[in-house]
């Protein structure tokens, strides 16, 4: 037996539909006739994902690596056990892109092994792409007490296979609420030595995205389970109670999963607003001093505050070291660029001008701290910056 979703009432619906509703309008933002620079915004939530999901195990990285971690390129800083924690959940995500929209797709043991040896590869001890071969316990270090125990090992072939089962099988239920329920029991069966939280964050996120109405970039909560992670913590142990308990209420678990996509949605409708009015701004000035189309991606990223380099911006604009360097000293010339560092250690960061250019196009982030069950609160319906 698993942990089952509880019967929506009329609030969790009503939520559902504002979720949905915001989520269709962002879809046709983002995909009838998508501005060029959504590519950069994409890849940057990206980044947010992957570094939230893996800063709620510990695994820090800076943003700046983070971006880089996204886009294939070496760190700012040292090689670490953090960056290859990151490096590992950028691969089994990219696998997740690839899954999206496959039309042979199907759940399977293997395709959850295999995400995550794709995570935990860089640390074989850790029996990366094999269930976990004994019983075990979380514990809180600072109150030096065990907070959870999992089934005992023997059960977990049997229980994986009943929750690939269900997540094959056709029902009407909200994608919403299937994906919570995956990342619930597969966090709560604790199938692996380790990783199992990111993996149950990155089967959600496999699940939404099999949906198809947002890119997975887009509907992850993994950047909002980052930045909230002790509430999320605290849902886990209130539905849990310390042990393997299916017959539980997993009411809690779906009310804050839902407030989750509820405020993701939030922010991401407000970086489409800010994204639009920075590369509108940029498209003006790369016109004004004749500079090439390309250029727009480097702009975009230090406008928004990451260091741009020349090695990830001649990969993706597929130029020549030379020219790449040409466009970024004519880019400091002019003043929208500033340089840092010397020869292979050198970056670039926004300018004064440049920074107050993003800084004019911020938006009000009030909205991204709404409870959406809170009777009284504007509806997503209203305010909606595409129909």
């Amino acid at each position: 037996m698993l942990f089952t979703a509880t019967h929506m009432d009329g609030d969790e619906s009503r939520v559902i539909q504002d979720i949905d509703s915001i989520r269709k309008s962002l879809g046709y933002a983002l995909g009838a006739s998508p501005q060029k620079w959504y590519g950069y915004l994409r890849r940057s939530m990206l980044a947010k994902a992957i570094r939230g999901s893996n800063s709620i195990e510990g695994y820090n990285i800076t943003r700046d690596d983070a971006m880089a971690v996204a886009e294939g390129d070496e760190p700012f800083d040292a090689k670490t056990q953090e960056w290859l924690a990151n490096v590992g959940y950028r691969n089994a995500m990219t696998y997740v892109l690839q899954l999206a929209n496959d039309p042979h797709f199907s759940y399977s043991d293997g395709l959850i092994r295999s995400l995550h040896y794709m995570m935990l590869q860089y640390d074989m001890p850790k029996n990366p792409g094999r269930w976990r071969p004994g019983n075990i316990f979380v514990r809180d270090e600072q109150k030096n007490e065990t907070v959870y125990e999992g089934p005992e090992f023997e059960k977990v072939p049997k229980l994986m296979s009943e929750l690939i089962d269900s997540l094959n099988m056709s029902t009407r239920e909200h994608p919403i609420i299937r994906g919570a329920m995956a990342h619930l029991n597969l966090a709560m069966i604790h199938p692996f030595s380790d990783g199992n939280g990111r993996m149950a964050r990155c089967l959600q996120t496999l699940v939404l995205a099999r949906d198809g109405i947002l890119a997975p970039q887009f509907c992850s909560i993994e950047e909002y389970l980052g930045r909230n992670t002790q509430p999320y913590y605290d849902v886990l142990a209130t539905v849990g109670q310390g042990s393997w308990n299916p017959h539980n209420d997993s009411r809690p678990w779906i009310r804050f999963c839902l407030t989750a996509h509820f405020r993701q949605a939030m922010i991401l409708r407000r970086r489409i607003k800010e994204a639009n009015r920075v590369g509108e701004q940029l498209d003006i000035e790369i016109k004004k001093h004749g500079f090439p189309d390309r250029v727009l991606a480097v702009l975009f990223d230090a406008a928004f505050g990451y260091r741009v380099r020349n090695s990830s911006y001649r990969i993706a604009a597929e130029i020549s070291e030379n020219l790449a360097s040409r466009d970024f000293k004519e880019l400091v010339e002019v003043g929208l660029l500033v340089a840092s560092g010397e020869r292979r250690g050198r970056f670039y960061m926004a300018s004064k001008a440049l920074a107050m250019l993003r800084e004019r196009a911020k938006e009000s982030r009030e909205d991204e701290h709404l409870d959406p069950f809170m009777s009284g609160n504007i509806t997503p319906q209203e305010n909606l910056p595409f129909s």
